[in-house]
């Protein structure tokens, strides 16, 4: 391997380095109590090369955050605009999109979730969210279900409850239902079939 070859692979592998450590303090402390010093210690590194690398937090953050976000939600774009789908496929999707994408990033949720609490404006502007969701298919095919007689944003709500949460909890629901993490992934792709079931029998009662 060339010198210039090794030197942009260091280069590349002390990135994905900062940028996991600081994912991992992000979601501990969320943003705002969050030091510079905090990442460098946990990458192993000096807070000289972490500066070298990344010039600010903010600008750390919010790298870190994008790509988070692409995983959570920009990658779901092409399923809520499939006209050709479905609304129950779509749901079908999403959830088996979130519940594979969860089961690899365990603390994905709580990251975003800390930030919707800390900074919710701030988290929409990255995000842009309200134009993904609410201009999408997707929400045409809820508003056209649910005809005005119930928010759609309920729906919203209760697809990403159904999802996410229990990710959110899994400590906890481990415990309660003494679940192995092996045993716990095989209980949530049983929620693959059984979300968009719940759903559909949802939309039908209203």
């Amino acid at each position: 391997m060339a010198k210039t070859e090794k030197l942009e692979t260091a280069d590349s592998s002390t990135e994905e380095k900062i940028k996991e450590a600081a994912a991992k303090v992000f979601t501990q402390k969320g943003f705002a109590a969050t030091r510079t010093r905090d990442i460098a210690e946990e990458a192993g590194i000096n807070l000289a090369l972490l500066n070298y690398y990344f010039r600010s937090k903010e600008k750390l953050f919010d790298l870190v955050m994008m790509e988070s976000l692409q995983k959570f939600l920009l990658g779901v774009r092409d399923i809520l605009n499939d006209v050709n789908s479905s609304l129950t496929e779509k749901i079908s999707q999403l959830a088996s999109h979130y519940i594979d994408l969860l089961k690899v990033n365990t603390d994905l949720p709580l990251f975003i979730l800390s930030e919707i609490r800390a900074n919710p404006a701030r988290l929409e502007a990255n995000m842009g969210a309200k134009e993904i969701l609410l201009q999408s298919n997707f929400y045409k095919q809820l508003e056209a279900t649910t005809k005005k007689k119930v928010d759609p944003v309920h729906f919203l709500m209760n697809i990403f409850g159904l999802t996410v949460f229990p990710f959110v909890a899994s400590p906890l629901l481990r415990i309660i239902g003494e679940k192995s993490k092996a045993e716990f992934d095989a209980l949530m792709d049983e929620r693959k079939k059984m979300i968009p079931i719940w759903i559909d029998a949802m939309l039908k009662s209203i």
